[in-house]
């Protein structure tokens, strides 16, 4: 006789719960006599006790805040951490009660954050011993997400943008910096690119955002028993522009080709040579005088000076400049 697989329980008709159409509960698994160490147990090495201190956006004498690799779906997921390798039950008191100091600062520094309505503090601890609980921060005006399934929404949701991610990595570390500790995680830095080169560039991200796994709390390898594949996938180019829009960044000095050439005077017979390069044209001094040739005109002489004293006075701009007040903005 064959088992009857169990109903469907009611909450997959929530207006929270994430999937739709026609679903079936799985077998369940026989119980093992014994539970796989979890990491951190056993032989098995402790991931944050490995972990160092710049891995983290806020690092204190007793406490550490992380963050996932990338943007996810969420506005914020965040991870905090003891320091010593203890799990929630082995807290001593002193621990245990800035444990609740510290969700309470932590909660309310992610709830700072604009578009944040609230922020769901989580324990799971099946993948690791070491003490670890998760801050998941809904979206404003996501009623869809409110409720218990917001860890599921955090995959399935597109990424945020990645400087608005590490604006609010910069914003927490900041605010718990008040009360003590170190802040480790920096705002985006303004790259400043050539208006010809802004399109190229805003592409070039949205396909690297796109291609990029976002790893989720349902997926990450703290809650995941057994050991899971790593996951990075190698480090994004920068693709910084410079001001003149060039790629590699070096500044263009033409290709270096030079034209000379030889007129002479038919009345005069005086020899002129003159040089022409990329940038620049210059006119030499006669290079022979003729011997029986009559004697410069003084007049000549005196309006040539003084067309070169008003080329001069009036200035020739450098190629390719700009100004710094229209071109390039000032950060503020």
């Amino acid at each position: 006789m064959h088992d009857t697989p169990p109903s469907v329980p009611d909450f997959t008709q929530w207006p929270s719960f994430p999937f739709e159409g026609d679903l079936r509960v799985k077998q369940l698994d026989d119980p093992v006599p014994v539970e796989p160490p979890r990491k951190g147990e056993g032989l098995r090495e402790c991931t944050a006790c490995n972990a160092p201190d710049d891995a983290y956006i806020w690092v204190g004498e007793r406490w550490r805040v992380r963050a996932m690799d990338r943007p996810t779906g969420l506005p914020m997921v965040l991870i905090l951490e003891s320091r010593t390798h203890l799990d929630l039950g082995d807290l001593p008191n002193l621990l245990a009660a800035e444990l609740g100091v510290m969700t309470v600062r932590l909660e309310r520094a992610i709830r700072s954050l604009d578009g944040v309505a609230r922020v769901h503090v989580n324990r799971w601890g099946d993948g690791s011993a070491h003490l670890h609980m998760w801050f998941l921060a809904r979206p404003y005006g996501r009623l869809q997400l409110r409720g218990t399934f917001l860890s599921l929404w955090d995959s399935i949701l597109p990424p945020i943008s990645e400087a608005q991610w590490r604006e609010n990595l910069a914003l927490v570390a900041a605010w718990l910096a008040e009360f003590g500790g170190r802040p480790l995680a920096e705002p985006p830095r303004i790259q400043w690119q050539a208006p010809s080169s802004l399109l190229a560039q805003s592409a070039a991200a949205d396909a690297a955002a796109a291609a990029a796994a976002a790893i989720s709390v349902i997926e990450a390898a703290e809650e995941i028993p057994e050991p899971a594949p790593d996951a990075n996938s190698g480090t994004d180019p920068n693709g910084d522009t410079d001001i003149d829009g060039d790629i590699d960044g070096d500044t263009d000095t033409g290709s270096g080709t030079t034209h000379s050439s030889a007129t002479t005077d038919p009345t005069t017979g005086t020899t002129t040579a003159t040089s022409t390069g990329p940038a620049t044209e210059r006119t030499t001094e006669p290079a022979t005088k003729p011997a029986d040739g009559p004697a410069p005109d003084p007049a000549d002489a005196t309006d040539a000076d003084a067309t070169h004293s008003r080329t001069a006075a009036a200035g020739t701009p450098p190629t390719g400049s700009f100004s710094t007040s229209k071109d390039v903005p000032t950060a503020r």
